[in-house]
């Protein structure tokens, strides 16, 4: 690791310079995830062909009328497992992005000087949530009737065929109109926060002095006030009401806890690979026993969050709410039941297990595992949170795998573009000597 051999050294601009070879593994990424996304879908209409094929056989009616209805049934489950795993992945991608300056402002109204050498990762995490949230309200505006059912017609007229009481009982919340007006305004708050501290970070640099840092605490006080509301609610709108019947208290916690560690695996993992180009010179060790820290932590929050809902749900064994879990395991003939479970070794027992001594958070190539099993694991957590409750038993993987890595390639393009604008390293941050010096 570097050391210290000048007093003066951090303020040196330690600029990313563009590099082709990046771009073409991010582009190369794109290209594989459009690959996968095409052999998805010859495969799930090959699928959906010999299903209705042998049931018409079986039925002994097969003829025109049957294969078209067939096929277009076909069509209409292959849109809506585009549209629902754009917005899967999507939606995992903006939290994380959020997260980025989520973990900037808890740093800054805490006074911590360690995190100082990752601050610019977590202000480029942010460049995702102005494209994310552009097709987030896309994807709700055309495709909304694909991904919550009450938004379906009729469901909230009283004397429709497909009237729900249930539903239309939470008429008052959930209607167009402000769905879309608080999807707006939780959108908005975050990119603005994001923006603002994002150009006071920047001023620092050109000015120095202590005012810019002091006016980041405010504005990140009032924005960690303004998120714990805002994620929350986003919880329940983007997540939640896809089970529109079924609804949690602890939900908000939950879908939290899970943007939170994968948005502390995303600025390790971003910080182990710059390290490995040569970057961040500054990093050391102590900084990834840190992060490592943080990550082990919070995987074992997750999991309490995850324990309680789930064992409270199962105590009381309540119809209405027990149904979730029902779905989850063993419903729709199990095809979620594996990723039920896979989920509990991935984000708990493996991050838990691994992480546990004081060398694998300081070895960086252990934190890099971690960090990928991480992302993963709660890229399959959101999987399991959406899928039920949209696709029921039409789903699958290769489509889902290949928008995910259409959209990540997209991701960390714009990501090493914001890291490109400014010096790696704060250099006129107040704490930026303590970073350095930082030591566990």
């Amino acid at each position: 690791m570097a050391t210290l051999t000048h007093h003066h050294e951090p303020a040196a601009v330690e600029q990313l310079a563009h590099s082709p070879k990046a771009q073409r593994t991010f582009m190369t990424i794109i290209g594989a995830g459009i690959l996968v996304l095409l052999i998805g879908i010859v495969a799930a209409l090959m699928h959906w062909g010999e299903h209705h094929e042998a049931a018409g056989e079986a039925a002994g009616h097969l003829n025109a009328a049957h294969d078209a209805s067939a096929t277009e049934e076909g069509h209409s489950v292959l849109i809506r497992r585009i549209v629902v795993s754009l917005w899967h992945s999507n939606l995992f991608l903006v939290g994380v992005s959020g997260v980025g300056t989520v973990f900037m402002a808890i740093q800054y109204v805490a006074y911590a000087g360690w995190s100082v050498v990752v601050k610019r990762i977590n202000e480029a995490l942010g460049a995702w949530l102005i494209p994310g949230g552009i097709l987030m309200v896309l994807l709700f505006v055309v495709g909304r009737h694909d991904i919550f059912h009450w938004t379906q017609d009729g469901v909230m007229t009283k004397g429709s065929a497909t009237y729900d009481k249930i539903i239309a009982g939470k008429s008052g919340f959930l209607t167009f109109s402000f769905y879309l007006i608080r999807m707006i305004i939780y959108l908005g708050i975050w990119i603005y926060f994001t923006w603002r501290l994002r150009q006071l970070s920047l001023q620092e640099d050109l000015n120095g002095g202590t005012r810019y840092f002091h006016t980041s605490i405010n504005a990140a006080a009032l924005f960690l006030v303004l998120y714990a509301v805002t994620s929350s609610m986003a919880a329940w709108d983007w997540v939640m009401s896809v089970d529109v019947h079924w609804f949690s208290t602890m939900f908000g916690w939950y879908v939290f806890a899970s943007w939170w560690v994968s948005g502390i695996a995303a600025t390790t993992l971003i910080a182990i690979f710059l390290k490995q180009a040569g970057y961040l010179r500054f990093m050391n060790a102590n900084h990834f026993h840190d992060l490592g820290k943080l990550m082990f932590g919070f995987s074992i929050f997750w999991t309490y969050v995850w324990f309680a809902q789930f064992m409270l749900i199962w105590y009381a064994n309540l119809p209405e709410e027990a149904v979730y879990y029902n779905q989850r395991l063993g419903g729709f003939n199990g095809s979620y039941t594996w990723i039920f479970y896979f989920n509990l070794v991935i984000n708990f027992a493996f991050p838990f297990l691994v992480l546990m001594t004081r060398d694998a958070k300081r070895q960086m190539i252990i934190m890099k595992i971690v960090c990928i099993a991480i992302l993963v694991g709660h890229w399959s957590d959101f999987y399991l949170m959406i899928m039920p409750g949209t696709l029921k038993g039409d789903n699958g993987f290769l489509i889902e795998i290949g928008i995910a890595m259409i959209l990540l390639g997209a991701f960390l393009i714009l990501l090493t573009r914001r890291l490109a604008e400014a010096s790696l390293i704060p250099v006129n941050h107040p704490f930026v000597e303590e970073s350095v010096h930082h030591t566990t």
